[in-house]
């Protein structure tokens, strides 16, 4: 429960730190007194948005920070599972927000994400506001209050993993779908492109050696002339190099018996000469293989041409890329020829899970169905006794024509307050004062399906008086009785009687301005607040004695 509150530089409030009791207590104060700017403080612990604005007036940040006691509600697993240390006497959640936007949460003094802090407070705190009356017409919200009677969470959970499988499979048809009719659109293309590629027969290194023998056969005349000349200056009848070398090399070998240095030359021109020969012999035969050969350079040209061609229509610059498209291409038409294989697995998988769904939907509905009829019940013996003697509360589940994330489910709560009065929507047809009292039963029905430790009700009254609004008090009273605690923002007398603790929000104005306060009431303040609240600014001694009585009536005091 909510044991302590600390609020500092937020919005009226320049310093705030209240205690608070168990059970059912109630808050009271003048519109406009600050009530709602509370209210707005412990919103920030439940991990709403920060509003700079809201910074009083001259400070540099607001601190608002709670204490609460959780050992009897098991999150434990919470904490565990957030690394966050556990203390279940006193768990303690802050929020700070700086002038400069910034803003920053712990939970019991660890730093943690708004996400963290807003999935605890969810757990800690329940804050009903007019707002919530509102959701009534809202078919989630009246699902989501049955699936909390219903209590159906692990069924809801396996439901939702199942329909996210199947929503899963159903995008990855749709898209292997969609793939496969552009593909097919462009199937001939690729077709053809692939034909045409593996007609040309391409080889790695083609281009390059075709490259090298069009220049060879281009100058053949010009090539055989030169290699003849070279050969016939090597070894020509003339006397070339090769004969005047031996020559040398004879001469130098006759020295050499008179003259040492003459046999090492003679070695080395013997050398030259093997060389020159070889050289000769290899100019000689390369002379004989050259030929002009104008159908084989015919050929090679229209070789390269038909390279060049297809490397200039599809963009790419060697023969080695026109290869790789080539592959390309044979896996697009590979692919195109397995999408009806795929698209019938996949839609096979999808009616396999589409089954699952809805026998999962099944499971849902008749737990659903099962918690309607108690709801029904439980709500007539609720709302009877709150003025609405021939009040009829049903739910209705209508079949959904395809699931969604909720199930096959489609849910209203149908309601009259009238004797045989035609079943309705019931946020169409109940005024306020029947909503607040329906939303209040419904409170009242979560509360105990529901390990909640704190409930506030903000103004739940509202449309109501007399007799009902002390009836709605009980209920609160009650709820406050359960190892639960219970706090009620009213205007009504009645409700703030019944009160075991009695809280006033007020505020005051000083010279650096109007600042906000809340306290709680001793008894002769209480009595003196309850007779304000019935006999308005002039208090009379009627009023307090009437103050008194139904002071003296709340058992709990």
């Amino acid at each position: 429960m909510l044991q302590s509150i600390y609020i500092q530089n937020y919005a009226l409030i320049d310093k705030l730190d209240i205690n608070f009791t168990s059970g059912f207590s109630v808050i009271t104060g003048e519109t406009g007194a600050g009530k709602s700017i509370i209210l707005g403080a412990i919103g920030l612990l439940l991990g709403q948005r920060a509003d700079v604005k809201a910074i009083k007036n001259g400070a540099s940040k607001c601190i608002v920070e709670a204490h609460f006691h959780i050992s009897n509600y098991g999150m434990e697993s919470f904490f565990a599972e957030n690394d966050i240390e556990y203390d279940p006497e006193e768990c303690i959640l802050r929020r700070e927000v700086s002038i400069n936007g910034k803003s920053r949460a712990f939970i019991n003094d660890t730093p943690a994400s708004l996400a963290q802090m807003k999935l605890l407070g969810e757990k800690l705190i329940d804050v009903h506001s007019q707002h919530q009356n509102l959701l009534l017409n809202k078919e989630g919200f009246q699902l989501n209050i049955l699936d909390i009677l219903a209590q159906d969470d692990k069924q809801l959970a396996q439901y939702q993993q199942v329909y996210t499988d199947y929503k899963q499979v159903c995008r990855e048809l749709d898209d292997f779908i969609a793939q496969a009719e552009k593909s097919r659109q462009d199937e001939d293309y690729i077709r053809f492109q692939l034909e045409q590629l593996e007609e040309a027969n391409l080889q790695e290194g083609e281009q390059t050696e075709l490259e090298q023998e069009a220049d060879t056969l281009s100058h053949a005349e010009e090539i055989k002339a030169g290699l003849y000349k070279a050969e016939q200056l090597i070894d020509g009848d003339e006397g070339g190099a090769l004969s005047h070398t031996k020559e040398c090399m004879q001469t130098l070998q006759a020295i050499s018996r008179v003259y040492a240095p003459a046999s090492d030359w003679a070695e080395r021109l013997n050398s030259c000469y093997i060389e020159l020969k070889d050289i000769a012999h290899d100019l000689s035969g390369a002379e004989e293989e050259i030929e002009f050969n104008p159908s084989r350079l015919e050929y090679v040209n229209e070789r390269l041409n038909l390279i060049y061609s297809l490397q200039q229509k599809h963009r790419v610059e060697s023969t080695e890329a026109l290869i790789e498209l080539t592959a390309h291409y044979r896996q697009q038409l590979d692919a195109i020829t397995s999408f009806d294989d795929r698209i019938a697995e996949l839609n096979q998988h999808k009616e396999k899970l589409y089954n699952a769904v809805l026998q999962q939907a099944s499971q849902l509905t008749a737990l659903r169905t099962a918690s309607a009829r108690h709801i029904e019940e439980h709500m007539k013996s609720l709302l009877v006794p709150l003025g609405m003697p021939n009040v009829r509360f049903a739910v209705e589940l209508t079949p959904r024509k395809e699931p969604d994330a909720n199930g096959m489910d489609s849910v209203t709560f149908l309601f009259s307050a009238n004797k045989n009065g035609t079943l309705q929507n019931v946020a169409s047809i109940a005024s306020g004062g029947e909503i607040a009292r329906v939303m209040l039963s419904l409170k009242a029905m979560i509360a105990g399906a529901v390990k909640l430790p704190t409930i506030i009700f903000d103004e739940i009254d509202t449309g109501v008086s007399g007799s009902i609004a002390e009836k709605m008090a009980l209920i609160m009273q009650d709820m406050g009785r359960q190892n639960r605690q219970v706090i009620s923002i009213t205007h009504l007398p009645q409700i703030a009687a019944r009160g075991i603790a009695h809280y006033k929000v007020y505020k005051e104005d000083t010279e650096t301005g109007t600042n906000s306060y809340i306290r709680l009431l001793n008894n002769d303040e209480r009595i003196k607040e309850i007779a304000n609240m019935l006999s308005g600014s002039t208090l009379t001694e009627a009023a307090l004695n009437n103050a008194r009585a139904l002071l003296e009536g709340n058992s709990n005091l």
